[in-house]
This record gives structure tokens, C-alpha cells and sequence, in this order.
């Protein structure tokens, strides 16, 4: 009986085995609507032309109108980038993205995330198991922060970056550059290891080696701040406490939503 039970459970494991080793990963599946369009960037000189920048106008996180716009920017005016971190459900599941910044207050989001099919909503057990695919959302702010405040009424902390001009033009590039390979070579979602904030390490550490250490925050990424604090890399004087005081946004957001200048009103000193 013993034998027979280790052998159901051995065949078991080689079935699991060989069906997660030889799923494929695919960008034409049947779409959420709000992830359908796969971004990419054109680079010419010291300009980049980025298409298809998300802009949708919300109702509810389900009820939007699609609306995309291309844009070219001049790298050389690239000034700054922030840290963005959405908490949200439990045990410190959280989604993190950047945002960069260019002269005469223009900013883009870049945010990694799965990519949906309809009826799909997230699961960090289903992230393990080759179930999502990895996409860039590449969006304007006021799609990327309003959606997550307004809608999904979840808290959003918007962090500046300590880092001279020269290493955010390179990961900004980078960012883009791994746009284009997914729009080209799609790969699985992992929650453990190819989620929202190991990427964002994996692209610091390419600029700065070993920059961010392996941290369970990379999995967990509440408290990824706490970590992106001790690093150095949050450009503030304040305690890690008051600093998030002053970082959350969601009253500001709230108050602005429709303001055309919103990004820079969320961004103003209380």
C-alpha cells in the first residue's frame, strides 16, 4: 500500500513537472482590455519615441474608455524619477512601479505587471505556476496614480529617487529596452522571482551592481520603501515615518483627480 501511495505521488510530481516545464509563453491570448496593447520605443540620437502610453479615462476599475497616445521625448531632458508603492491586500502584498520625470513637468510611468486575460484577476499562487505573463505598462501618470487611488482605493506613496541625471537616463533606457524584448520575446510572470519589484532591483543593479541586496521586501514589497530608505536611495532628510507622511499622496490625488497639472499638484509641499 506504502509503494503504491509513493508511486501515485512520484507520478504526480513528474506530471506537475513536465506541464509546468512546457508551458509557453504567448502574446496573443484573449486580453484585459486595459493591458490588450503592448507598448514599445523607438530610439533615434538622444530622443525616444514611446507608442502606445497608456492614458485611459476611469469609471470604475472595470468601466474605462481606451485611449493611447505616442510621444517622443528628449532624453536629455530626463530630471528625475520617483518611487511609487501601492499596498494592498495582506501579508505585504504591495505593487511598485516608477515614474519618470522631464523638464517642463512631464512625467511617464512605467509600471511591470502581469498581463491579464479577461476574467483574470491576480493571484500570488498563480504567478508561481506560469499562469501570467510579464508585460511593461507603459503609462501617463494620470492613468497609472489616479487608477490606483481613485479606483481602487488603495493608498499610493510617491518617493523621490536619490540618483544623479546620467544613471536614471540609463535605466529609463534599460526599462524601455526590456519593453521592446517582451513585445518581441514574451516571458512568464513569477511572483517569487520576474514580479513587479525584482525587476526594478534587477534594472538598478545593472546600473549599480549589488545596489539592492535580496530582501524578502523584493517578494513582499509593503515595506520595500523601508528598504529603498536604509539604501540611501529616497531623497529626503525625514525618518523613514515622517517621510511616509509626506509621500502619500491620496489626499492631494483625491482633491486634483481632474486638475490638468495633476502631477505636479500631487507632488506639492503640504
Amino acid at each position: 500500500m506504502k509503494k503504491n501511495i509513493k508511486r501515485i505521488v512520484f507520478l504526480g510530481l513528474c506530471a506537475f513537472l513536465f506541464w509546468y516545464l512546457f508551458q509557453t509563453p504567448s502574446n496573443t491570448r484573449d486580453w484585459s482590455s486595459d493591458q490588450q496593447v503592448l507598448p514599445y520605443a523607438e530610439f533615434k540620437e538622444n530622443t525616444v519615441a514611446i507608442h502606445n502610453i497608456r492614458n485611459f479615462t476611469y469609471r470604475s476599475t472595470t468601466d474605462h474608455d481606451p485611449i493611447y497616445y505616442n510621444k517622443t521625448f528628449n532624453l536629455d531632458e530626463l530630471e528625475s524619477v520617483d518611487y511609487i508603492v501601492e499596498p494592498f491586500g495582506s501579508i505585504g502584498a504591495a505593487h511598485t512601479f516608477l515614474s519618470f520625470g522631464f523638464k517642463g513637468e512631464k512625467y511617464v510611468a512605467i509600471s511591470i505587471e502581469i498581463r491579464k486575460e479577461k476574467g483574470e484577476a491576480f493571484s500570488a499562487w498563480k504567478g508561481i505556476l506560469r499562469q501570467y505573463e510579464l508585460m511593461y505598462v507603459i503609462a501617463d501618470e494620470r492613468d497609472a496614480v489616479k487608477l490606483r487611488v481613485v479606483h481602487r482605493k488603495d493608498s499610493v506613496y510617491i518617493y523621490p529617487v536619490k540618483a544623479d541625471v546620467a544613471k536614471i537616463k540609463t535605466l529609463f533606457i534599460d526599462m524601455l529596452t526590456r519593453a521592446n524584448n517582451l513585445k518581441e520575446k514574451p516571458e512568464f510572470y513569477n511572483t517569487l522571482t520576474n514580479n513587479c519589484t525584482t525587476n526594478i532591483a534587477s534594472h538598478v543593479n545593472k546600473i549599480t551592481p549589488s545596489k539592492i541586496p535580496w530582501d524578502l521586501s523584493l517578494i513582499l514589497p509593503e515595506n520595500s520603501d523601508e528598504l529603498a530608505y536604509k539604501l540611501g536611495l529616497i531623497d529626503t532628510d525625514l525618518s523613514l515615518e515622517e517621510a511616509r507622511k509626506k509621500f502619500l499622496i491620496n489626499e492631494k490625488a483625491e482633491k486634483y483627480v481632474d486638475n490638468p497639472n495633476f502631477s505636479v499638484l500631487i507632488r506639492e509641499e503640504n
